[in-house]
């Protein structure tokens, strides 16, 4: 999208203003509707959990009263009615009552959408349902599409799914549970697109409270739900064989970028446009075969397994900041910090920015970047450099780097090897000092070296 103003749609409009509030569009009573439209088998599980688990406040309640207090129903004039999140967790074909509510897979042959031989799709499959048998089917749909593919185990050959199931299971379950239900868009279907080259998972309303894009799959776990009373529901209802739907913990993206990472793939695309979200999940791993042995070719040794995919995600084309780099890497605050900082000691990532706006991009040079087929470089030993530019007198870190022509982070990650070698010793204030310069130590001369980082 570019910059500039942009006109709101009506619908646009309307999920701004519900945002400012708790949507309840999930607790009204479906009045069309009756207990019948319940699954009894889904509704006798249900209970049977809520029991189990809340003896103290279900042990002893009847049916209707764990349904009426969980949400599934709600009394009215009329009598008991199922709740739009009740039908939708538990009712055996919602669509009778809201026939678009449901989800469409579509297999294209094409990475552009239809071939160019006029093939418009490959599978068209409608899934309708309740929403846990809505995962399930959808879950069916695509795997009969998938192609399976051959990894080497310490064991042997083992054959895997071309994406891993757990994040295509936390896609579709997002999709499903935190689609908007608002009146006007009871008319549009959560839609799964798949290609040659990635599946899209798409619903409609866009990211609904405090939590955004830059948070999601976070270390602090937010959980938003704008169907608040359907996510309660869904956490104890189970698929067979499956658990429940969902966990409501806000784990969901995190356990899909784990999965994915798990696979060797690239971590999933999130796409927030207000009055819709999509999850992109990418055929193609993300450490290949040509991505390794262009991080073979710098010649760097004693690379983390992070940084590894640091490098991979960077040279994709994509920029890296601290929140992202421990999103898809699992690693916490500080230990992301170093990894980076040492990226940028070793010359090949730069840094823009600092603190908390940082943000990391491969260096531009053509040395570095070399093709797989070269040999590998060796990192070049920058010692002779900066005791040459100290020479006999002090100087500091700036004037080193100035002196030098090299990157302040190249010139930090020399200094230290030379003060912990003996070479070089600190002058001046405390390890963090400004004030802080450096001095070469003489044969015979001693050294009372400080550390500067």
């Amino acid at each position: 999208m570019s910059d500039g103003d942009q006109h709101l749609t009506s619908y646009e409009v309307q999920l701004m203003l519900a945002a400012r509030g708790q949507p309840v569009d999930d607790e009204q009573p479906v009045m069309s509707a009756d207990l019948d439209d319940l699954d009894i088998e889904l509704v006798g599980a249900y209970i049977a959990r809520i029991r189990r688990d809340r003896p103290r406040v279900f042990g002893e309640a009847s049916d209707e009263t764990v349904l009426r207090r969980t949400g599934v129903v709600t009394p009215t004039e009329a009598g008991p009615r199922p709740t739009l999140a009740g039908l939708l967790a538990l009712g055996s074909y919602p669509q009778q009552y809201f026939p678009q509510v449901s989800l469409t897979f579509v297999r294209y042959p094409s990475a552009d959408g239809p071939g160019a031989d006029g093939i418009r799709f490959l599978d068209n499959v409608h899934v309708e349902g309740p929403v846990p048998l809505m995962v399930r089917d959808a879950l069916a749909a695509i795997r009969s599409n998938m192609a399976r593919r051959a990894i080497v185990t310490g064991a042997g050959r083992t054959d895997v799914w071309e994406y891993p199931e757990i994040a295509l299971r936390e896609a579709i379950t997002n999709a499903l549970a935190h689609r908007d239900l608002s009146p006007v868009s009871l008319g549009t279907q959560v839609q799964v697109e798949m290609y040659p080259d990635r599946i899209v998972v798409r619903n409609p309303g866009g990211l609904f409270g405090p939590v955004g894009l830059d948070r999601l799959g976070g270390d602090d776990l937010v959980s938003s739900a704008r169907n608040a009373r359907l996510m309660k529901i869904l956490e104890d209802v189970e698929l067979p064989g499956l658990g429940t739907v969902c966990e409501n913990r806000g784990s969901g993206i995190r356990d899909m970028r784990i999965a994915l990472r798990n696979a060797g793939m690239r971590p999933p695309e999130l796409t927030d446009r207000i009055s819709t979200f999509s999850v992109t999940l990418g055929n193609h791993a993300l450490v290949s075969d040509d991505v390794v042995a262009w991080i073979r070719s710098l010649g760097q040794d004693g690379l983390t397994e992070s940084q590894i995919i640091a490098l991979a995600i960077l040279r994709s084309g994509q920029s890296l900041d601290n929140l992202t780099y421990r999103t898809a890497t699992s690693i916490d605050s500080r230990v992301a910090t170093s990894e980076l900082g040492d990226l940028v000691a070793r010359g090949i990532v730069e840094q823009s920015g600092s603190r908390r706006w940082a943000t990391y991009n491969l260096v531009d040079e053509p040395a570095r970047l070399s093709l797989p087929s070269r040999a590998p470089r060796q990192r070049a030993d920058r010692r002779a450099e900066i005791l040459r530019a100290i020479g006999d007198g002090e100087l500091s870190r700036a004037q080193i780097t100035e002196r030098t022509g090299l990157s302040p982070g190249i010139v930090t990650r020399w200094l230290r090897r030379l003060r912990d070698s003996g070479d070089v010793e600190t002058v001046g204030g405390g390890p963090r000092s400004p004030n802080i310069t450096y001095r070469r130590v003489r044969a015979g001369q001693s050294s009372d070296r400080g550390r500067d980082e």
